[in-house]
């Protein structure tokens, strides 16, 4: 079975639309209906009209192949299909009909095969792409209009209906999501989403309709984010690839040169026809991009979108892991830890008081106190006669009770007199104090921190057991921070006080150690995502700058799915490799053997015919394989597994 040369890029799309694609399907049957017909005449002594039925439709393949060789020509692209063109116009010429046409039908049936494996292998990139929204429902004057997506802007209250696409990343504003975040994240059961919990968009609604609040634009949203990755890793040409693309010009010159050595060392052209017929380009021009391109499609059916065949080898070589904290190892946004009653007020109603306040600062800690406040369902109060002062506080009215929410300036400004417990002396590094005031008295202390990941030190551990050799962890905190969290974990250096710059220079002092993989999510990881061999973005929520430079985008708010990618990726190199190897090692014993005349024109296409097929099933076990993914691989908890989540 001869292919036409495939580029990586076609690979991983679906077969091109159009008048091309239709007659590509159609060249599979002309040959396998004249290669009947012929048969028939011949068995019924009519050896002319067998010879008709069987010439007839190698001319149309041969010239639609032809067609193609001169685009490529043209192109400046020399490619493997001139040893098909050669094969079949030979048959013609030798007066071979039945080896012609029998070429004819395995070249036609390649493109069928072709098609088929790149479907297959792209399957789960092409579902990213195939739900993204065209339009939604937004409330406009107390009615729901259908407006297209790039019309919606912050703050637009929009509808989704059950079995609707999210058009943009919001908050639910009224009723309650069920969500099926399967596409993006991997997670098999719907989670359920509480009143102003954030949502992204590409999930869909499986549950009762409800009310979006949009927090970004269309265009600024996580899912055209990941459509604009999946397009830019369908573009990419692979290392292997264009390594693959080298050797098949050599491959084509062996070819020729032993084909021809036949025909002159014995004067029988038949020789040089069965050496162009068993030669076999399907290892080299196949093997490769349905290999890497199954890889890919497989990561992203675990929420990791590789930015083409490039960065999956890249992947499944890297020996050094860079890691940001912020964001990666910890969750990056605060979180209230403890709270210390010093009045007569109860905890809860310290908490409301506070949290009605905060919701007129925009201060992380002020978010931090809002979610935590709802998570407890405690019902908010509108503020009034709110007065805030950067860097220091807030203060107003809630419920008729004058409220202060701030640092020890703040209260100090007010002649607020809290004691010198421990909490208020020792605002250390790890954490934050918030001072809280009622009616100008100590009401209560709040501490917030960044707390570590929970699964950050068995996601290292399990990265270490894929072949990472060197973990180092370089972050912008104090070494004192950093410190006090990375206690226990298996880290072996520590790099702190680091502006971008700073982390740059460390990606390129640990070169020498190996491959370097750079993890992190802010716009201050950029630069060093960029400069690594391999960057890797927590994409979910993380800065557009660090998804746009990084090589690989992690679709949830966890690096627990990475050392599962780094396996898939392992898995497809070596099959890549090995139907490479074993591919050309029988193609070139079969070209032998026709060189020698042990195999007839007719043998060697149907040999040829086998190791093609066997070399592009054995590339498509990339997309399946032991290495299924688990709850670890996808960031869902064991317990999870069987039962839907619920986000308050």
């Amino acid at each position: 079975m001869m292919t036409a040369a495939m580029d990586p890029v076609e690979a991983g799309r679906p077969v091109a639309v159009g008048g091309w694609s239709r007659l590509r399907g159609w060249l599979a049957i002309l040959p396998l209906l004249g290669l009947c017909a012929g048969l028939s005449a011949e068995a019924l002594a009519r050896p002319d009209i067998a010879a008709w039925a069987w010439t007839l439709p190698t001319l149309a393949v041969l010239g639609v192949l032809a067609i193609q060789v001169v685009t490529s020509l043209a192109r400046g692209d020399v490619g493997l299909d001139l040893v098909a063109l050669l094969s079949m116009g030979g048959a013609l010429a030798l007066s071979q009909p039945l080896a012609g046409v029998v070429i004819a039908l395995m070249y036609a049936g390649g493109q069928t095969l072709e098609a088929y494996a790149s479907r297959r292998a792209g399957r789960a990139m092409t579902a990213l792409l195939a739900r993204q929204p065209r339009s939604a429902l937004r409330e406009e004057s107390g009615q729901v209009k259908e407006v297209p997506i790039e019309t919606l802007a912050p703050g637009d209250r929009i509808v989704v209906r059950v079995g609707d696409v999210l058009p943009v990343d919001g908050r639910v504003a009224a009723g309650r999501a069920i969500l099926d975040q399967a596409t993006l994240t991997g997670e098999a059961l719907p989670v359920t989403f509480g009143a102003n919990a954030s949502v992204l968009s590409g999930t869909v609604n499986v549950g009762a309709p409800f009310t979006l609040l949009a927090e970004r634009r269309a265009t600024e949203s996580t899912y055209v984010g990941i459509v604009r990755l999946v397009e830019a890793a369908r573009a990419q040409k692979a290392p292997m690839a264009r390594l693959a693309d080298r050797y098949g010009l050599a491959f084509l010159g062996l070819t020729l040169l032993l084909g021809g050595g036949a025909w002159a060392a014995t004067g029988d052209p038949l020789r040089a026809l069965a050496v162009l017929v068993v030669a076999t380009p399907c290892p080299l021009i196949l093997a490769v991009p349905v290999a890497l391109i199954s890889g890919l499609s497989r990561a992203a059916g675990i929420g990791v979108i590789i930015k083409g065949g490039g960065a999956l080898e890249t992947l499944a070589q890297v020996r050094v892991l860079v890691v940001d904290k912020t964001g990666t190892l910890t969750h990056g946004r605060a979180q209230l830890t403890a709270v210390k009653v010093l009045g007569p007020i109860e905890e809860r109603d310290v908490l409301r008081l506070a949290a009605s306040l905060d919701q007129a600062s925009g201060h992380p800690t002020a978010r931090a106190l809002v979610d935590a406040a709802l998570a407890r369902g405690l019902v908010m109060t509108q503020p009034t006669e709110v007065a805030e002062v950067p860097g220091e506080g807030v203060s107003g009215l809630v419920g008729g009770r004058l409220v202060k929410v701030g640092g020890p300036r703040l209260m100090r400004s007010h002649c607020i007199p809290f004691p010198e417990t421990e909490a208020v002396r020792n605002a250390n590094a790890v954490a934050a104090t918030v001072l809280v005031a009622v009616d100008g008295k100590p009401a209560a202390v709040l501490r917030f921190a960044d707390p570590l990941r929970t699964d950050g030190g068995r996601t290292l551990a399990d990265l270490r057991r894929c072949g990472i050799q060197r973990v180092v962890l370089a972050t912008g905190d104090r070494r004192g921070v950093a410190q006090s969290l990375i206690e226990g974990l298996p880290i072996d250096a520590l790099e702190a006080d680091l502006d971008p710059a700073g982390k740059t220079q460390v990606v390129a002092n640990e070169r020498g150690h190996g491959l370097v993989m750079m993890v992190g999510d802010g716009v201050n990881d950029a630069p060093a995502l960029a400069a690594a061999d391999l960057g890797v973005a927590l994409g979910a929520r993380g800065a557009a700058a660090a998804a746009e430079a990084a090589d690989v985008v992690l679709l949830i708010d966890s690096l627990a799915p990475l050392p599962q990618a780094i396996r898939i990726a392992k898995r497809a190199r070596v099959i890549a490799l090995q139907s490479v190897m074993v591919g050309l090692g029988l193609s070139l014993a079969g070209m032998v053997a026709a060189a020698l005349g042990y195999l007839s024109p007719l043998q060697g296409a149907l040999m040829q015919e086998a190791i093609d097929v066997a070399v592009i099933l054995n590339a498509m076990r990339a997309l399946g394989g032991p290495m299924t993914a688990t709850a670890s691989d996808t960031g869902i908890p064991e317990q999870q597994d069987r039962v839907p989540r619920t986000v308050p």
